[in-house]
């Protein structure tokens, strides 16, 4: 079945940047060249938050892994942590010098890496809120830098025309891939962290196995590629492009499944929800939508690794589809089977709760420390001052 336009958000009043999805999927982060940051609520009749703090556009959002923090990089050279709640509390970070033009959280949520057009990428504890490292050996802008999924490598992609690898550890570039004719708008993980796909204004998304640092796949488009984001699955990959168009390509058989139509003008950005079924795209057209992937509809992360070695596409097909019904026919009797008792399920989702909630103490915790620190900070300057006055005083006596 072919993914289908599920919900339409309009409130931004420039061209959309960013989109990302929480953990839940119950809230939807944008943000836009209006300077604007908005939290959208995927349940219907729920009012959305604006959040106003940078003072200029915002270029990328992402959400914490737990959910409860949102961050957020701007052309007015900073970084903000938010709380995604009515308040949109925020918390600044600064120490580039030009346009944010991507954040992200590394997978335990621990660190945020962060890319600027003044060339460098910027590593932060998010907890204390410092500034780590910076990475400077791009020669341009950077436009996008990520943490693989198990956070010991970072990649990199800018105007330079090339992707960056890099050590977290030893903060050394491991390899430089530099066969994009045009600038690299975009660079993601796999979620195996085996391998990158970059989407570049030559019109092109090329994928990279990182291990062996040689090029798997590559696609050739008629319109720059703004952005890419990868099914959980690791087996589709979803881009956006100059010429309005969402495009879906299925990573196994190496060619394009789907061509969606639904902004006016260019499709700036798009990203999968952290399960998979849903996925979120932004235009110049001030417009969010949210589509339905329908081409999941089973558990077949599983059915795809066992159909990979079928002989012809044609079979593969077949036997796909057969393996998929099977899947979803499956999943509804798990539904409607009384066998699995009602209190199991009301456990499973009172745990759930109480570890959500858990998480957003512990933010709340973790904001108190910042604010702690800060204050710290100033009381040890306000201290070092009091005794540099002292020392002169005495000084002036002594003389």
């Amino acid at each position: 079945e072919d993914p289908s336009l599920e919900r339409h958000f309009k409130g931004h009043r420039d061209a959309i940047t960013s989109v990302d999805f929480s953990l839940n999927k119950k809230q939807l982060a944008s943000g836009s060249m209006d300077s604007c940051l908005m939290i959208w609520s995927m349940k219907p009749q729920m009012r959305a938050y604006r959040f106003v703090g940078h003072k200029d556009a915002v270029m990328c959002v992402q959400f914490s892994p737990s959910g409860h923090l949102v961050a957020s990089g701007s052309r007015d050279k900073t970084v903000r942590l938010w709380i995604p709640s009515v308040k949109g509390e925020s918390t600044v970070f600064k120490a580039h010098t030009a346009t944010v033009r991507s954040v992200h959280f590394s997978s335990d949520g621990q660190s945020l890496v962060t890319a600027s057009d003044d060339k460098t990428i910027k590593v932060w504890t998010v907890h204390r809120q410092k500034f780590l490292f910076s990475l400077s050996q791009h020669m341009n802008w950077v436009r996008c830098a990520k943490f693989s999924p198990d956070g010991r490598l970072i990649v990199s992609s800018s105007d330079d025309k090339t992707v960056k690898l890099w050590d977290k550890i030893s903060r050394e570039c491991i390899h430089s891939f530099c066969e994009h004719e045009g600038f690299v708008n975009h660079v993601d993980f796999h979620p195996s962290g085996t391998c990158i796909a970059a989407a570049g204004t030559d019109n092109t998304v090329k994928v990279w196995d990182v291990r062996m640092n040689r090029l798997l796949q590559h696609y050739q488009g008629n319109a720059v590629v703004n952005s890419l984001s990868f099914h959980p699955s690791g087996n589709y990959l979803v881009t956006a492009s100059n010429d309005s168009t969402l495009k879906i390509l299925d990573l196994l058989e190496g060619r394009l499944l789907y061509t969606l139509h639904g902004h006016q003008g260019p499709a700036t950005c798009v990203a999968f929800s952290r399960a998979g079924d849903l996925f979120a795209s932004g235009g110049s057209d001030e417009q969010v939508m949210v589509w339905k992937t329908n081409f999941d509809a089973a558990d077949y992360g599983d059915v795809l690794k066992t159909q990979k070695s079928g002989s012809s596409v044609d079979g593969t097909r077949r036997t796909l589809q057969s393996e998929m019904d099977c899947g979803v026919h499956l999943k509804k009797t798990k539904i409607q089977d009384p066998g699995r008792n009602h209190a199991q399920q009301e456990e499973m989702t009172s745990l759930t709760n109480t570890l959500e909630h858990i998480m957003g103490q512990l933010d709340v915790l973790t904001q108190t420390v910042c604010i702690l620190e800060q204050r710290l900070t100033l009381t040890e300057d306000k201290l070092k001052e009091c005794l540099e006055n002292q020392q002169k005083i005495i000084q002036n006596k002594t003389s």
